[in-house]
């Protein structure tokens, strides 16, 4: 599990996506973790699942720039994050396992996305990748049809990380 968590830190730095180490209250929606301006904030002590960090960060990852500013703050809209929001933040700690290697129970652990683990893995491992037309109109990946098109790599390979 060490490995695990240091890999995903270790990833996140590398696309800029800051973590700060802070203590936290018990009442974050996922334990040991909190969303902040242009951050995610770590509480290792009451961290419960590594791969929880992936998701969150997806959420900081698909926000536009502008608006990751605003994540965290009182200036936040109201009704952030979206279900489009949710689903590509689902997609995009997809890709980053995959990107890392690392099983997609890490991510897509038993308790957490409302019982629905096993049903996200086995669609992801099938190549159903709901949430994708987002992410490529995000400008961070790509369907396979344009890929192909544009000589370039299809999902779940990433064209960048974080959004303009």
């Amino acid at each position: 599990m060490k490995s695990e968590l240091q890999k995903i830190v270790t990833f996140l730095d590398e696309i800029n996506l800051k973590t700060i180490e802070k203590e936290l209250d018990n009442d974050t929606f996922l334990p040991g973790l909190e969303l902040g301006p242009d951050c995610l904030f770590i509480d290792y002590s009451k961290l419960k699942y590594p791969g929880d960090i992936l998701h969150e960060a997806g959420h900081l990852a698909v926000t536009s720039a502008a608006e990751r500013k605003h994540i965290g703050t009182e200036t936040m809209a109201p009704d952030w994050p979206t279900q489009g929001d949710e689903i590509g933040a689902m997609l995009w700690s997809y890709a980053a396992a995959n990107h890392l290697e690392l099983p997609l129970e890490v991510i897509f652990h038993p308790n957490g996305y409302k019982g629905n683990s096993q049903w996200l893995i086995e669609n992801y491992s099938q190549k159903n990748f709901i949430g994708l037309p987002f992410l490529e109109w995000a400008g961070l990946t790509l369907t396979s049809e344009r890929a192909e098109r544009e000589n370039l790599q299809a999902f779940p390979v990433m064209q960048k990380w974080l959004r303009d």
